[in-house]
């Protein structure tokens, strides 16, 4: 099968917007498809679950930095249009990971990092390198870059 399954559940969840009239989850979702349309044409080619979710998280972190923006500026309507938003994409996320997780990928590449004798800056780059995958989708990473570097300090 050449389709993967995000792309099908993604026009699957515009069908269903579409009939039940739902406006603001409907342009949510285009958006989103048509992100990923634009991103098959520049590449010519099907995209992979992976990078399907490597977009739903890029627009993920433009909507949280958008919220914060809009609640910094006094603009809660505008914030509370982009929380909608924002839970209509995360549902094109994988499962989140808990806390204990996080923590436990966190240890584990630092100590894979501290085992190959690097220390410093350089090591901030390969923990990160080993988290990225690891919980690509699941965690907020800019919040698991914050614990890393503070266990590092």
């Amino acid at each position: 099968m050449s389709t993967s399954s995000l792309k099908d559940n993604l026009a699957a969840a515009i069908k269903d917007a579409m009939r039940a009239k739902d406006t603001a989850r409907l342009g949510t979702l285009r958006f989103l498809s048509a992100a990923v349309k634009q991103k098959e044409v520049d590449e010519r080619r099907e995209l992979s679950d992976a990078e399907v979710t490597a977009i739903v998280e890029k627009q993920v972190k433009q909507r949280r930095e958008s919220i914060a923006a809009f609640e910094q500026a006094g603009r809660t309507e505008t914030a509370e249009q982009e929380k909608a938003e924002l839970a209509v994409l995360q549902e094109f996320l994988p499962q989140a990971a808990t806390q204990a997780e996080i923590d436990a990928a966190i240890a584990a590449a630092m100590e894979d990092v501290h085992k190959q004798g690097v220390t410093g800056p350089a090591a901030m780059g390969k923990i990160m390198a080993i988290l990225k995958p690891a919980l690509a989708g699941k965690a907020d990473m800019s919040a698991v870059s914050q614990q890393v570097k503070s266990r590092l300090a």
